[in-house]
């Protein structure tokens, strides 16, 4: 897969993945938070336009990334196959589910009593809950991707554009993010060989990256800002196009091992994923509640930044007790003999 010649850190991991993964949760981590501040204020900050910005290309990004390793371990048997695939994310999906709506159940009984919130928490094994949609749809195109493996390519991805073209909205969030997202974790598995490849030429002529990026960068803006990003067509272009730009700037990033706590985010991010809602609630209703900061842009920085570093001091406080368990898969829930670190970044 060309994986290879890519700059690798120390333990064999490539650089420039978690880089673009870093990029990834912060975003998502970003946006959480903005969007959280902005809807208790009543009001936006300056915050707003950067999430505005990364809009159309972060998920289909952390979509596309996620699909980049997944030729090496199609081919494997089912029972390791869903091991990896599926049960590793339903038992993180479950668990934190739980953990969730544990916080947020108190609140709901009020407003719909006993009955009502056992009823939404027995939907959200049918309808993701809270943040966690992401790792309860990757599952659902694992293994949509093994069982059509054999369906050539020149078939399936005009589908899956199609697909995303269609911009369905039934309501059920499995099948409008299953239409909207496919086609950027397909990408990752199919063109895998290209992306490392381009990957590996950006860190080979730097400036060239650069000038790529310098183009991209005002268009994307001008999308967002002229209202067209969204449009059928034009989302799918900017989704692949920003993907491939946050790919550039990680091979940029990993040439000279800039900013190495985004990396260290990268190869965490499903801990920061699962976790990061409970240092981002509380540090926002903090600094709300006491005005100390009356930007909101400010409040939304550093919330995003409470998120990030709080789930990461969870992981570090839990690992090494029997609280990892919040992190780290137990053997009771393996389904194959385990062979390798629990913890598996959401790749």
């Amino acid at each position: 897969m060309g994986t290879h010649q890519s700059i690798t850190s120390r333990d064999g991991r490539v650089d420039w993945v978690d880089y673009a993964k870093g990029f990834c949760i912060v975003m998502v981590v970003m946006m959480h938070s903005t969007l959280g501040v902005e809807a208790a204020a009543g009001a936006t900050g300056w915050m707003h336009h950067v999430v505005e910005f990364a809009r159309p290309f972060r998920m289909p990004d952390f979509f596309m990334i996620s699909g980049l390793f997944l030729a090496l371990v199609i081919d494997r048997d089912w029972r390791t196959y869903l091991d990896r695939k599926v049960v590793h994310f339903a038992y993180f999906y479950i668990l934190w589910m739980t953990i969730q709506f544990a916080f947020k159940a108190p609140g709901m009984a009020a407003e719909l009593g006993a009955a009502g919130v056992l009823k939404m928490y027995a939907l959200s094994f049918i309808e993701p809950f809270g943040t966690l949609w992401f790792i309860y749809l990757l599952p659902i195109f694992f293994v949509f991707i093994k069982l059509t493996k054999r369906i050539p390519v020149w078939v399936m991805w005009p589908i899956a554009a199609a697909m995303e073209i269609s911009h369905l909205n039934v309501g059920w969030m499995v099948i409008d993010e299953f239409f909207s997202r496919f086609i950027y974790i397909y990408t990752g598995y199919v063109l895998a060989p290209h992306i490392f490849k381009v990957a590996n030429e950006v860190q080979r002529k730097p400036w060239k990256g650069a000038l790529l990026l310098a183009l991209w960068a005002p268009v994307n803006g001008y999308m967002v800002w002229a209202g067209w990003s969204t449009l059928p067509f034009i989302s799918l272009a900017l989704g692949l196009i920003g993907a491939a730009a946050v790919i550039r700037v990680s091979a940029l990033f990993s040439v000279g091992r800039v900013f190495d706590a985004l990396r260290y985010c990268g190869e965490h991010s499903i801990v920061i994923y699962l976790a990061f809602f409970l240092p981002m609630a509380a540090s926002r209703a903090v600094l709300l509640k006491t005005g100390i900061i009356t930007d909101l842009g400010a409040i939304a920085l550093i919330v995003t930044a409470c998120g990030v570093i709080g789930a990461l001091v969870l992981y570090w406080l839990a690992r090494n007790t029997p609280a990892r368990f919040l992190f780290e898969r137990p053997a009771m829930f393996w389904l194959t003999e385990k062979r390798r670190p629990a913890l598996q970044p959401a790749e």
